[in-house]
């Protein structure tokens, strides 16, 4: 009956989506890669949060939480802070200047090198990184939970390949054969059904505390354990309270104003108006993320009594404890297309970003957009193949998954976020100014992370990578700055005017801005 149920919401979803987009023209490049520029802000924001929401933040940040506590809601709660900078400053200017890729605004802000340097770091982020951790560890947490290995009589790692290849094939189907449309379309009706299944985790848990009683279980978890219930972490913290104002706020507007694979949602708005509201919505419900992806952990601290020795596996074991047998089914399809939201979007991404600023730039030039397209899926079915094949090779990953992916992303994530700061912030700096600021960026966080940091100083004694992110931002910017001054550009740059879409700003954006800002630091200083 679990399998029915899970099948039957899977196959809803798979439908919905199909009939919303086969109108949609898929052999343009802006039917494809941007939904034909026709999102609206609710299916703005159902994308952007199931595209952010995955297994690897859903077991990872409960991990988190269940070793420290709250504090690793800044993950979540200061993400909505950053929505509010990418509304009102990026997006009207992503808009106006009618752009698919943000490396495309490179391109115009800077030169075609700069672009391709900055796809390829995005590809490689996506590849190596991102889409191969995305599979191994929905699959990890799908198994586990579901008990996939006696389910179907295999042993973990035979388990672990044929949820793997599962979750990759249909992702890619939605990724590579549907277009934006379809991955937007299917991230809002999971997102609808992730938002009522992980809230039902933190309530069944709660009774579970509680005899029955939400309030009462939320009571005796605070007093039985009120330093998990502290927002400001020390110095030892994974999320110290300082580095909310240096790397953590830079990671978080990278991660919404600047990922393709994020903002791609927000340039598929039918207009200015549907895209900040899609984003202030997001925002919105952001703040309420912790009550997923942290609460639980706290949760499976106490009913577990602190014994779990992976914490990564505290999330996995509550469910299995607390859900009713009834819901697992419709838990299990919930999950499923959360793990395969994070896999499509980043896919669709790098298939846009193939195409787009690497094929129709570099290899043929007078490729028509269908010719774009068709090699842009062909890529897509060798990304999703290669990752299929890496991912269950990561059966080793270190504890604390999603810690470790943020140090790693700040590999290329500084950088990138650096020039496109730059770039719309000064009018002089020139394209060599760009080159050399994302290399050194990449070259620099890479000897103090994987060099300085394990083999010359030693983690203990070395400063967070969150204040390393900050150091380089502001080291990088500066190089830039002095060779804007040293050999400006011979023309200022002038913002570009598509005209493509109205950009007539949502008229309530700034009150709700200020509203959702006020809301972050209130929810700080109570739990301080």
């Amino acid at each position: 009956m679990q399998f029915i149920y899970f099948l039957l919401f899977t196959l809803l979803v798979a439908l919905i989506s199909y009939l919303a987009t086969r109108k949609t023209d898929e052999n343009s490049s802006d039917g494809y890669f941007l939904g034909g520029r026709s999102l609206t802000g609710v299916v703005i924001a159902g994308s952007l949060l199931l595209t952010n929401l995955s297994t690897e933040q859903i077991v990872g940040l409960n991990g988190a939480a269940y070793k420290e506590g709250i504090l690793v809601m800044a993950w979540e709660t200061l993400a909505a802070i950053a929505m509010v900078v990418t509304a009102v400053l990026l997006l009207p200017r992503y808009l106006k200047g009618g752009i698919a890729t943000v490396p495309g605004f490179l391109e115009r802000r800077y030169d075609k090198v700069t672009k391709t340097i900055t796809s390829a770091l995005f590809l490689s982020g996506y590849v190596v990184v991102l889409l191969p951790i995305v599979l191994y560890s929905g699959a990890l947490a799908i198994n586990a939970m579901f008990g996939v290995p006696e389910l179907l009589g295999v042993n973990k790692t035979q388990a672990l390949w044929i949820t793997v290849w599962g979750i990759g094939i249909v992702g890619s189907i939605y990724a590579i054969f549907g277009g934006l449309k379809a991955v937007a379309v299917s991230d809002t009706l999971n997102a609808v059904g992730l938002l009522i299944g992980g809230t039902l985790i933190p309530v069944f848990g709660l009774m579970a505390i509680g005899d029955g009683n939400v309030l009462e279980g939320l009571q005796t978890l605070m007093h039985a354990n009120p330093e998990k219930f502290k927002s400001l972490g020390d110095a030892h913290a994974s999320v110290p309270f300082s580095t909310i104002f240096t790397g953590m706020m830079l990671v978080q507007l990278f991660y919404w104003g600047t990922n393709q694979a994020i903002i791609q949602r927000a340039l598929g708005a039918k207009n200015l108006k549907e895209g900040q509201k899609g984003l202030m919505l997001a925002a919105f419900i952001k703040i309420l993320g912790p009550l997923m992806v942290v609460l639980p952990g706290v949760i499976a601290f106490y009913l577990f009594k602190g014994q779990i020795d992976n914490p990564d596996e505290a999330y996995p074991l509550l469910v299995n404890k607390v859900l009713p047998a009834s819901l697992l089914g419709f838990f299990a399809a919930v999950l499923f297309g959360a793990v395969l939201s994070s896999f499509n979007s980043a896919l669709n991404s790098s298939v846009t970003l193939f195409g787009l600023d690497i094929y129709k730039s570099h290899i043929n030039q007078e490729a028509s957009e269908k010719q774009v397209v068709r090699v842009g899926k062909r890529f897509g079915i060798l990304l999703a193949l290669l990752s299929m094949f890496i991912a269950p090779l990561i059966a080793n990953a270190p504890n604390g998954l999603f810690g470790y992916l943020q140090e790693v992303n700040g590999c290329y994530s500084i950088p990138i976020l650096t020039i496109i700061l730059v770039g719309y912030l000064t009018r002089y700096v020139p394209a060599l100014a760009a080159k050399v600021g994302i290399l050194s960026g990449v070259v620099l966080y890479s000897i103090s992370q994987f060099i300085l940091k394990p083999f010359v100083f030693g983690a203990e004694h070395y400063p967070h990578y969150l204040h390393v992110m900050a150091i380089l931002f502001v080291l990088n910017a500066g190089i830039m700055l002095l060779i804007g001054r040293l050999k400006p550009r011979a023309e200022p740059y002038v913002a570009f005017d598509s005209k493509e879409v109205d950009i007539t700003p949502w008229r309530y954006l700034k009150p709700v801005g200020i509203g959702i800002t006020a809301i972050v630091i209130a929810i700080y200083v109570y739990f301080a």
